[in-house]
Parts: structure tokens; sequence; C-alpha cells
């Protein structure tokens, strides 16, 4: 009888035993907050949808709780980034028994190209360390196109942020440039006892598609530009906010009253806002 990737998974030692043989205690510095509770990872793993043939790139995987559930998934391939040792060797032996499919790399996620790893399709899938999960996102956003999607945790505030909508307290610069390039959907909270140790908020899981719909002209760098200054001085009217792009002369172009405000606008008005970027105002 075949042994199922999922039997084979089922048949490591506990979570908790492994952190105890390797002195896995989470260290403040790098963002650590484990998710243990495998019911859980394995809800993750299921918002991620249909995994089979994908190469799963996973950043932070820790002493495994996700790592896991991905590894008895139908993923082609796992490629775990972490940058702490301690974690590379506690995963080794669930390396061991993945039939090659689980690739661990000793690395800074920051300082990597995904997309020159491996082939698509590719997807992301990770509990994200709180300190660099946004400047990871970033990164992602900019090559939105070379992946099938992104399947990530962060703290629920962060979450907020990212499906939020014009007028809400949320909405912000990460809202635009992720709903200019994704299709949004919150998957799940998770409070923050479910961690090991527990955080001090709730964190929530988002899963991002490629948007289908993205107008072919406009740049994401031209999208950052406009976003970062006019949410760069949020409570000013946009007249003054984006006069480094042309202020006035910009929003007229545009169609946009200058007394308004940035949290005011639409994805489609910040689209319009780049779109009539001069060159060497906005970035190509």
């Amino acid at each position: 009888m075949t042994v199922s990737n999922k039997q084979i998974v089922e048949s490591l030692p506990p979570l908790r035993e492994v952190i105890a043989r390797h002195g896995l205690a989470a260290k403040k510095t790098l963002g650590q907050h484990f998710l243990l509770d495998l019911n859980l990872t394995q809800r993750i793993v299921a918002a991620a949808g249909d995994l089979e043939g994908c190469t799963v790139f996973e950043i932070g995987p820790g002493p495994g709780g996700l790592t896991r559930p991905l590894v008895a998934s139908r993923a082609k391939a796992i490629i775990a980034v972490e940058k702490d040792p301690r974690c590379v060797a506690a995963l080794a032996e669930l390396a061991a028994v993945a039939g090659g499919r689980l690739d661990v790399r000793e690395d800074d996620a920051l300082r990597l190209d995904l997309t020159a790893l491996a082939s698509g399709p590719r997807a992301i899938v990770a509990n994200l360390p709180y300190n660099v999960g946004t400047p990871l996102l970033i990164g992602w956003l900019r090559q939105m196109p070379a992946f099938k999607s992104l399947t990530l945790m962060f703290q629920a505030e962060v979450v907020d942020r990212l499906v939020a909508q014009p007028g809400s307290k949320a909405y912000g610069r990460l809202s635009v440039i992720t709903q200019f390039s994704c299709a949004t959907k919150r998957a799940l909270t998770l409070p923050a006892r479910a961690f090991t140790p527990p955080p001090n908020v709730d964190s929530a899981v988002v899963h991002l598609t490629p948007r289908l719909n993205r107008p072919a002209d406009v740049g994401f760098a031209a999208m950052e530009a406009v976003t970062a200054a006019a949410f760069g001085q949020r409570r000013k009217m946009l007249r003054s906010s984006l006069k480094p792009l042309g202020g006035e002369a910009l929003l007229t172009k545009a169609g946009i009253d200058p007394q308004r405000r940035a949290e005011e606008l639409s994805l489609a008005e910040f689209e319009n806002l780049a779109r009539f970027c001069e060159p060497g105002q906005c970035p190509d």
C-alpha cells in the first residue's frame, strides 16, 4: 500500500517535542510567533486553494507548523526560506521524509527574488514574521503576475488595511497598491492565544490573486509614487500633497477636485492620477 504525504506528516513527532529538542524559544528580534495548532495551519493551506502543480514558497517556517500541511498537500514542491539556523535544523527531519519535495533554505527572504528560484506556477503561503511582513508584501506586489496566489498571515490590523475601502480609517497607501495589483479576500482571523508566544494583537490571513482587469497603461512604480505623496500628508488637500508630482495641473488632467483628500479617492481615481503623471515626475 502506498503511503500518502498526509500519512507521512502525521507520523512525525509533535511540534512541541521538536521545539524542546532544538531549543526553539521564539526570538522577538526575528518577529517569531509560532503557530502549532495543525487544525489551524491546515485551514490556512485550505485557504490557498488548489496547489497541485505549484511550487509553494513559505517564508519563516519556524518549527514547521505550516510546513507540515504544505508537505501533505498536492503542491509539486515547497521551498521554505528560514533565517534562523535553529529552525533550519528542526525542519531537516521533515525534509528527510518529504520525498525531495521540501527544500529548506537558510536565507533572508528580503534579499531573495523568489521568481528566480523556480518556474511557474508559483504560490506563497506563509505566516510572515511581524517585523518584515509589509516590506516583503510590497516586493511581491511588484511581481504579482508571476504568482498564482499569495496566502499570507499578518497582524489583523495589516489585513484590515489591505482590504479597506475609501473613506474608512484603515484605507491608505497599502490598500491602494495592493488592490491595484490583486483581488483581495480576508480568509480567516486567528486570536493571539493561538500562537506561542502569544503576540499582543490578533492575526488574520489574506488571500491575494493577480487582478485580471488591472489597466495595462498604469505602472506599479507610478502608483507607488502617487500613493506615497497623497497619503504621506493625508490630512492635506491633494493640491498640496501632490505638489511634487504636478499638483493642481495633474489633478485637472485626472479630473479630480484639488480640494479632496487621499482617503476619499477610489482605486480608479488613483489609477488615473498615475496615468497622467508626467515623465520625470512619476516613474515609468
